[in-house]
């Protein structure tokens, strides 16, 4: 799936990586994706609670070579 927007949050510990896919976030459109990528393990909980209260819709997860990556469709 395309995004409109990827973020690098690798490397970032919390709560850094949910403050900045917040701010990411707020630049997106309604209906529009936005790709983050982190490091932080507790970021698995983390980014599907946020993104849950904020009515935001988590379209895809996966990690790999322990970088995991979101893609986030803005309500």
């Amino acid at each position: 799936m395309k995004s409109n927007l990827q973020l690098d949050a690798k490397g970032l510990s919390c709560p850094m990586p949910i403050v900045k896919t917040k701010k990411a976030m707020d630049t997106l459109a309604s209906g529009e994706v936005l790709e983050v990528q982190v490091t932080d393990k507790g970021a698995l909980a983390d980014i599907p609670a946020w993104a849950k209260a904020g009515g935001h819709t988590i379209l895809d997860q996966s990690e790999e070579a322990g970088i995991m990556t979101f893609l986030i469709q803005k309500v």
